[in-house]
């Protein structure tokens, strides 16, 4: 792929990182591509040398790409790159058109991590825990019905998420849930784009509130499980 389809760049060398970034996570290079030149970048954006290099160094930092004495520049397997850096964290905000292979990895760590998450969350779950959780239901409750309120619902939706890695009380998996929202967001967007009802999703959210609010962690697991084969569906996964 070529540079000519990105957007303008207006900034310094962290906006072009980001620009470029982006372009990776979005699928615009996969990996094993060779990546543009220095000098291609430079005149394409017309920037100095310097600002190219110091952008490229940012994503040389978060495995995105690797540079080697002549081979010139590629892009990195998937696998090497570093998703919970707050950098990349930073990069992926706002994000709804991932790279479909991305979207499957961060599912599949979802699949894996949250049902455990929502388990803690029920043995630890505080009342001020509880009320967030029912805020962030409620909210996704009044702004379903709503398509011009969708980008509302699933600002609730990832809430809800966020409240329940919180509500675990554990200082790793309340860092996890800070750094997982953005991919958690770009993944419900993704989820809700074409779907017109979101009458299933809210029955299987409320499963969930419901779980952690009596404490029973077998439960939790189940409807969390359940929250995310609707996902997978909405995602075309299965």
């Amino acid at each position: 792929m070529t540079l000519d389809t990105l957007p303008a760049h207006h900034g310094g060398a962290e906006h072009l990182a980001r620009l470029l970034a982006r372009a990776l996570l979005t699928g615009h290079w996969q990996p094993g591509d060779v990546f543009p030149k220095e000098l291609d970048i430079g005149k394409h954006f017309a920037v100095s040398r310097n600002q190219v290099r110091n952008a490229l160094a940012s994503l040389t930092a978060a495995g995105l790409i690797e540079r080697t004495a002549g081979r010139g520049t590629l892009v990195r397997e998937m696998s090497e790159w570093h998703l919970l850096d707050p950098l990349m964290s930073e990069w992926m905000t706002g994000l709804v058109n991932l790279d479909p292979q991305l979207v499957r990895a961060i599912y599949a760590f979802r699949f894996s991590a949250e049902p455990t998450v929502a388990r803690l969350a029920a043995q630890a779950a505080t009342g001020d825990d509880i009320t967030q959780l029912e805020a962030a239901f409620e909210g996704m409750r009044c702004s379903a019905g709503n398509p011009d309120a969708r980008a509302q619902h699933i600002e609730f939706d990832v809430a809800f998420h966020d409240v329940i890695y919180q509500a675990t009380h554990n200082l790793v998996w309340r860092q996890m849930g800070h750094l997982l929202r953005p991919s958690i967001m770009a993944l419900v967007y993704r989820s809700q784009h074409d779907i017109k009802t979101l009458d299933d999703s809210l029955t299987r959210h409320r499963h969930v509130l419901d779980a952690i609010k009596a404490g029973d962690i077998n439960a939790a697991d189940t409807a969390a499980r359940e929250v995310l084969r609707r996902t997978a569906i909405d995602l075309g996964i299965v």
